[in-house]
């Protein structure tokens, strides 16, 4: 393990999560022993190339009580685990796709575990669970029949084709698990799914290729065969029911398969109306609120034009008036109030006095002495009504 360890290390050096992915891939490979890994070049739709980790190697299956071994080849992309790895079933040369909703015609391989793929949730481990699962449903090959001619790997398959196209003869590795009473598969383990029953024809009338003439399933342990049908013979009625049991298997995978989809359909459908609603929920609230700042935007516009013809009428009504005298516009109510204006003017003007006499000093227009005797007598002056402004204010209960 530490030199699995080691050399996983060397080929994800340009991976993002090298230490997780390492680990995980080491977990993986001692639960699944027939898996192996290889760092190989990866060609994507676009022509471009990138050296990819590859887990390639064989899954046990139970079908119908059977343990079988699905050939599967799995690339970890250089950001994983944030991104989904991509997956591919490789039939060897005596085998083919079963086209279902799990696997398309090229091989790859399509769950809801790869389309949900979580950086924190989604392991190696449960993908391998899955697809065990899923094919345990519907199987993803089939045994091809020993005189049909082996079709070419498809050009546009999403998996790289590796230099040994097209692929070799490959025995399969024994069945899992190795204590359970079911027998290991050496030459084909694949049930022939997709072969047709004999005497039965295609659309275009050509008839369909020979069933084999070995039994497509590995025989079970401690199996009794029944008894002979008819002495052996196999009837016109016989063929009848296989053939009505067929299409009736056919019919209801079909079946299945369309009501599958057509809930995934609805399914996003209803997705989509939900979506739509909440969006018609958010415009009609934009929409009010745009309403609501459009009134008030009316209002004040409202507000602003009667003030700007207050204004105007202000402004002629001062125009037809007759100049006016500040002192006589300035009127108090109460001797009091007269003292404390008289006081704060005189105050004021004595604070221009001094300032202008400092400045004719600056000038050198006085001396200094002049400068001294002078403003000694203003500011005694000026203290003087700041002490009676101080006592009108008290007097008159204002803020001193």
């Amino acid at each position: 393990m530490a030199n699995d360890e080691v050399v996983l290390k060397q080929y994800l050096a340009k991976y993002k999560h090298r230490e997780y992915t390492a680990r995980e891939v080491i977990n993986l490979i001692q639960v699944y022993r027939s898996l192996t890994y290889r760092l190989e070049a990866f060609v994507f739709n676009n022509g471009s190339r990138k050296d990819l980790l590859n887990l390639d190697g064989t899954i046990p299956v139970n079908y119908k009580g059977a343990y079988y071994n699905i050939p599967i080849s799995i690339w970890l992309m250089d950001t994983h685990p944030q991104n989904a790895p991509l997956c591919f079933v490789k039939p060897t040369a005596d085998m083919s796709i079963k086209v279902s909703i799990y696997v398309d015609n090229n091989g790859k391989i399509y769950l809801p575990y790869l389309h949900e793929w979580s950086q924190n949730g989604s392991t190696l481990q449960k993908l391998i669970q899955t697809m065990i699962t899923a094919f345990g449903e519907i199987p993803p090959v089939y045994s091809r029949p020993r005189n049909e001619t082996r079709t070419p790997y498809p050009v546009a398959s999403f998996m790289p084709q590796p230099s040994g196209y097209p692929y070799p003869q490959v025995t399969p590795q024994p069945g899992y698990p190795t204590t359970t009473p079911y027998p290991t598969v050496s030459n084909l383990p694949y049930p022939n799914f997709g072969t047709p029953y004999p005497g039965s024809t295609t659309t275009n009338g050509t008839p369909y290729p020979p069933a084999p003439t070995t039994t497509p399933y590995p025989p079970a342990n401690n199996y009794t065969s029944g008894p002979d049908v008819a002495g052996g013979t196999i009837t016109e009625e016989h063929i009848k029911l296989s053939l009505l049991s067929a299409v009736q298997d056919k019919l209801r995978r079909r079946l299945t398969e369309q009501s599958q989809q057509s809930q995934a359909e609805l399914e996003t459908l209803r997705r989509t109306e939900q979506e739509l609603q909440q969006g018609k929920t958010r415009l009609e609230d934009i929409l009010a609120r745009l309403q609501r700042e459009r009134s008030d935007l009316d209002k004040n516009v409202a507000i602003l034009q009667e003030k700007e013809k207050e204004l105007e009428a202000a402004v002629e009504r001062l125009a037809e008036q007759e100049g006016v005298d500040v002192d006589e516009a300035v009127v108090t109510t109460a001797p009091l109030y007269s003292q404390l204006l008289n006081a704060f003017a005189e105050e004021a003007t004595l604070e221009d006095a001094i300032y202008y006499m400092g400045e004719a000093l600056r000038k050198e227009v006085i001396d200094l002495d002049t400068f001294l005797k002078q403003v000694r007598t203003l500011a005694r002056r000026q203290f003087t009504l700041r002490a009676l402004m101080h006592k009108c204010r008290q007097k008159a209960q204002l803020a001193c």
